[in-house]
């Protein structure tokens, strides 16, 4: 494809991701706005029927003591006299905002005080009808051709007479006026994004400029030429996106770098029992003592390969982030835990070296798992009369334990490469391993932000130590 075809590709994918970038950065200002102002409403909505139930509340019981205290005219109890009563009552009560106070005696109204916003006693109809026959106090909600009301209706004992005092308000005036604040809001909210889009298809566009440099040379990696790398100059954002661009091949690199050599060496191991298994069953004979002697090599070769897979499983777990779980142990008795197991291992000379004192923060399954395997490790390799020595070591800042013998040692060349997988030593006994054991080992250790090392002389035994943090920093926000 020629240059001039590349260019216009380019700018057609920049303009689209800018135009999603854009529509993404609108739809969220926009439901935020939207659902903010929802929100807000309905809050405002909810404050006010408290404030209005308050009110209520507040209105029937100053009505309440009025009816049962003195008349202020006379001095007197006002008694069964309610007319004497509501008539001092509108004299110096001024309705709240949407508030109708309404007085009843017989069934017709004696008396009434409204808001200027408030409805009329003939806008409540049927409701009327409804509070007249109430005999208790009661606080609701009803429906009236004058829209919602809230209200409190207090019945009185007259005499002979049947009298009731209601406290009533109408919302819909106070509703009306935080819709419409709550509109104008939204318009104020729309310009707000009209302005933030325009910026928002500026900033894209800046955002956009160094992926050009990055599709160019992306283009230009594969996975059989990983070698490319994006020249980088400076430390502004285009920089860092070369740069963390860079690692990742780096670690792509790598990583396929290590999977074919680990494909390969897997393959070579589970290979081999799968060809034991198949000539062997090829040459079955009907002699039954050949037969159970064939059985017993499948069923050995099969455990083999369960090992070898039940490790490669572990290793692959071991890169992830659940792979250890850190608690407080007791390094002491760690350690003695993990020496009364591995004396079972072998019929070698065990000495417990020494053991640390204190609390150590890692997980216990781990590390016992891997100081047994370094201790299995001994026995195949030192031999039966052998000595295998198990210790445990603590300082401020980090946990040693170890595994040591007396055996042959470990090779120099061996050295180097005893910890990669699939990898066995010269003096390896004719055992089951396969050479994932060290490598589980390193694995728990570097799980754990450590390591494990190695100290051999040939002929003169080799040491194996695992050295992890004593207390994990805590997780990164």
């Amino acid at each position: 494809m020629d240059a001039a075809g590349e260019g216009s590709r380019w700018q057609a994918l920049t303009r689209s991701m800018r135009v999603r970038i854009l529509a993404a950065f609108i739809v969220l200002l926009s439901s935020s706005a939207v659902g903010g102002m929802l929100l807000l409403r309905q809050v405002l909505f909810a404050q006010l029927d408290e404030e209005i139930e308050t009110n209520l509340g507040r209105e029937a019981e100053e009505f309440r003591r009025l009816a049962g205290g003195d008349d202020p005219r006379t001095g007197e109890p006002f008694g069964q006299d309610v007319r004497a009563v509501f008539d001092v009552y509108f004299a110096r009560e001024v309705p709240d905002e949407g508030e109708t106070l309404l007085a009843f005696v017989d069934g017709e109204l004696y008396g009434s005080a409204r808001a200027q916003d408030a409805a009329d006693s003939d806008d409540l109809g049927p409701t009327i009808g409804y509070w007249l026959t109430l005999d208790r106090r009661e606080a609701g909600v009803r429906d009236t051709p004058a829209g919602v009301v809230r209200y409190v209706a207090l019945p009185l004992d007259a005499g002979d007479s049947r009298a009731l005092f209601v406290v009533a308000n109408f919302p819909a005036f106070e509703r009306g006026e935080i819709t419409e604040a709550v509109r104008a809001q939204v318009l104020t909210q729309l310009v707000m994004l009209a302005v933030a889009s325009l910026l928002g298809l500026l900033l894209a566009g800046r955002i956009l400029r160094p992926l050009r440099l990055l599709a160019e040379t992306a283009r230009d990696v594969s996975e059989s030429d990983l070698t490319g790398r994006i020249p980088v100059h400076g430390k502004d954002e285009a920089s860092q996106i070369a740069r963390a661009f860079n690692e990742m091949v780096t670690r792509l690199e790598h990583a396929f770098a290590t999977q074919r050599r680990f494909l390969d060496d897997a393959g070579h191991e589970l290979r081999a029992p799968l060809t034991v298994i198949r000539g062997h069953i090829e040459l079955l004979e009907d002699d039954p003592l050949e037969r159970r002697k064939t059985v017993e090599l499948v069923l050995d070769e099969i455990d083999r390969m369960n090992r070898i897979v039940n490790d490669l499983v572990l290793l692959a777990r071991a890169e992830d982030p659940g792979f250890v779980v850190f608690e407080p142990i007791d390094l002491q008795a760690l350690t003695e835990d993990v020496y009364r197991k591995a004396t079972a291992l072998g019929p070698q000379q065990w000495e417990l070296e020494g053991c640390g004192r204190g609390t150590v923060e890692a997980d216990p399954q781990r590390l016992t798992q891997a100081v047994v395997q370094l201790a299995q490790n001994a026995c195949q390799h030192a031999g039966d009369g052998a000595t295998v020595r198990i210790g445990s070591a603590v300082d401020d800042s980090q946990v040693r334990l170890w595994v040591a013998d007396d055996g042959p040692g470990v090779s120099a060349e061996d050295a180097e490469r005893i910890f990669e997988r699939f990898v066995r030593g010269r003096h390896h006994s004719s055992g089951s391993g396969v050479g994932l054991g060290l490598s589980i080992v390193r694995a728990i250790a570097e799980a754990h932000q450590g390591t494990v090392t190695l100290t051999s002389h040939p002929g003169g035994g080799a040491r194996f130590e695992v050295t992890v943090p004593a207390r994990q920093p805590p997780p990164s926000a």
